[in-house]
């Protein structure tokens, strides 16, 4: 293991680290640094998340920062607001020792005006989401010509989140002799494509396996009847008594149901998802980030670009959308070589899936048995023993009150007092699990319901609505349940399709899962089959057949997104293909 000192960082940027708790470099600071400071190529960097990326890139280009120059040498662009005032504080305090430098994060959400008059007064690197980024290039309030080095931070991540035009026209923006830095998770098709036509030989760095999850989290699954789910998820959460972590659900919707029972129930829980306000959304991470909240249920959309330390637990309540979602959750704990647990919740439908996440990952999964309520009871009863080896005594203060507890108490015999103490915090796991029922699904379930897929799977394939699609391009037929059918329809004999447009799109956080959780919604109990999906950033044009268009403009006549009320209209003049299935 090297020292920062060794692999060339300034003494001053070493004190601040060294400050920081950190002595020697993590692999990833190993590689980069010496890279970024003595070659003055492109590079592509594919890392986990936690894994130290920040300190990589950022400690040689501060170091490498003009003095004399007051205008944007660095850009970093990330995902979203969270991570973009993480990567600045992080800047600000590698360089605690640097009066001089000067950083600013620009993302929306925050007052542009303040923004402005702060990049007026001089700043040598910015951290930016993409389109307040756009926005201020657009008012001609940021140059962009002495830029040196563009930092893409969470490439992958980006991309998802449909960034593409945005990173387009910046990428076009900065001077064509600058520098590019690429640090992605994963290598899917869309990041490779920037790559190609943005960055000049780039050399390539990658800690662990390309794609891979990282080492020291253990992948666990689960598999139980989908009625199931939520009193599994109570009894994983209750055998891990220091649980602190992220349960990931797939729409806005399940994400408040689940976080409500859980409340409900006495968790330590909250929810994060795309309909809380940012003040909202704020009070929530912040509570989270400091222990206040020991689970936090939320969707993909919304946990993207979040970093808290210490995760112990990721819970995948429902699975992510495509696998590079997978590890980017599961890369949310077991950071800075810490342990970390990957838990899947399956049902019977889904259990073929596993052997595509273990290809795709390089790991393989460990299939446990949901405990049953005396393993459950065994487990809280020794925690809360341990709590009470460990807890420190005030002895000046509780001294005071001992003469007359020993009074209390004292026709009671040791036994029986560790009895009573242990009966009194612990009743109520003894009385709840009393007569819990046996939740694990026989074996012989598993194999009857199992359905290998033959179809390799690769980085470009899109999600069906329970499942990942393979080469075949054919949607995964399961678990309908009351959601829109997505199933092919190539073959039926069923009337043309309307094409309809809806005034939200990418900009607003609304893509396919977000359509079709907003029409579930507002049409309980019916089954709308959607044909194509056209995904801009300010809309959204779908098909549905003939006879259902009427319906469904009534059902989303007073329908919500998040805080603003949507808009839905015909394309009467346009003709609508006819019988497609559901593109992802």
């Amino acid at each position: 293991m090297f020292t920062f000192e060794e692999l060339g960082i300034s003494l001053q940027y070493v004190r601040a680290v060294q400050e920081l708790g950190f002595e020697a470099a993590m692999p990833v600071q190993e590689k980069v640094i010496p890279l970024v400071l003595n070659e003055n190529q492109d590079m592509i960097v594919l890392a986990q998340t936690g894994t130290g990326k920040t300190a990589a890139y950022g400690l040689p280009l501060i170091q490498m920062i003009d003095p004399d120059v007051v205008n944007p040498q660095v850009l970093i662009l990330c995902p979203t607001r969270e991570l973009c005032m993480q990567i600045a504080d992080d800047l600000n305090d590698f360089a605690k020792f640097n009066d001089a430098l000067t950083t600013l994060p620009v993302f929306g959400g925050s007052s542009i005006d303040v923004q402005m008059k702060a990049l007026k007064k001089g700043i040598q690197i910015v951290v930016a989401t993409p389109g307040r980024l756009l926005d201020l290039i657009r008012r001609k309030a940021i140059k962009l010509n002495h830029i040196k080095t563009v930092v893409l931070d969470e490439a992958d991540e980006m991309l998802n989140m449909g960034f593409s035009e945005d990173l387009n026209d910046i990428l076009e923006t900065v001077p064509p002799q600058r520098r590019a830095l690429l640090f992605s998770a994963t290598m899917p098709a869309e990041v490779a494509a920037i790559a190609r036509k943005y960055m000049k030989n780039p050399v390539e760095v990658t800690i662990g396996t390309r794609n891979s999850g990282a080492e020291n989290i253990k992948h666990v699954y689960y598999t139980v009847h989908a009625k199931d789910k939520y009193p599994a998820l109570k009894r994983i959460v209750d055998f891990y008594p220091s649980v602190y972590g992220i349960v990931f659900c797939r729409t806005r919707k399940e994400t408040q149901e689940i976080a409500d029972k859980l409340i409900q129930d006495g968790y330590n829980a909250e929810s994060l998802h795309g309909d809380l306000s940012q003040v909202q959304r704020d009070t929530v991470m912040n509570k989270f980030r400091i222990g206040h909240i020991r689970l936090l249920v939320a969707t993909d959309v919304a946990a993207r670009g979040l970093d808290v330390e210490n995760l112990t637990h990721i819970i995948n309540y429902n699975l992510p959308e495509d696998i590079d979602s997978y590890t980017h959750r599961s890369g949310r704990t077991g950071r800075a070589g810490r342990a970390g647990i990957s838990i899947i919740l399956l049902n019977l439908k889904e259990k073929y899936l596993i052997k595509k996440i273990e290809k795709k990952i390089n790991k393989t999964f460990t299939s446990s048995a949901v405990p049953s309520g005396r393993q459950i009871c065994e487990k809280q009863l020794f925690s809360m023993v341990d709590k009470m080896e460990k807890v420190d005594i005030d002895h000046e203060e509780i001294d005071t009150y001992l003469p007359q507890i020993y009074r209390k108490l004292e026709w009671l015999d040791k036994e029986d007092i560790i009895k009573r103490f242990v009966a009194l915090e612990f009743n109520r796991f003894l009385d709840y699990y009393k007569n819990a029922p046996d939740l694990n699904v026989p074996e012989d379930n598993f194999k009857s319901n199992r359905k290998e897929n033959s179809g390799r799977f690769d980085r470009n394939e899109k999600p069906g609505r329970s499942g990942w699609k393979d080469r075949s391009g054919k949607p995964d037929r399961k678990d309908r349940s009351g959601k829109p059918d997505w199933k092919d329809r190539s073959n039926d004999s069923e009337s043309d399709f309307t094409k309809m447009i809806i005034d939200k799109g990418k900009n607003d956080g609304m893509y396919a899962a977000e359509l079709m959780e907003l029409i579930n919604r507002n049409t309980p109990g019916k089954k709308i089959r959607l044909g194509k999906i056209e995904l801009t950033k300010r809309s959204v044009i779908f098909e549905v057949p003939e006879p259902n268009s009427e319906q469904l403009m009534k059902a989303l006549k007073d329908a919500w997104f998040g805080d603003e009320p949507v808009r839905v209209e015909l394309l009467k003049e346009q003709k609508a293909s006819k019988k497609k299935h559901f593109k992802g």
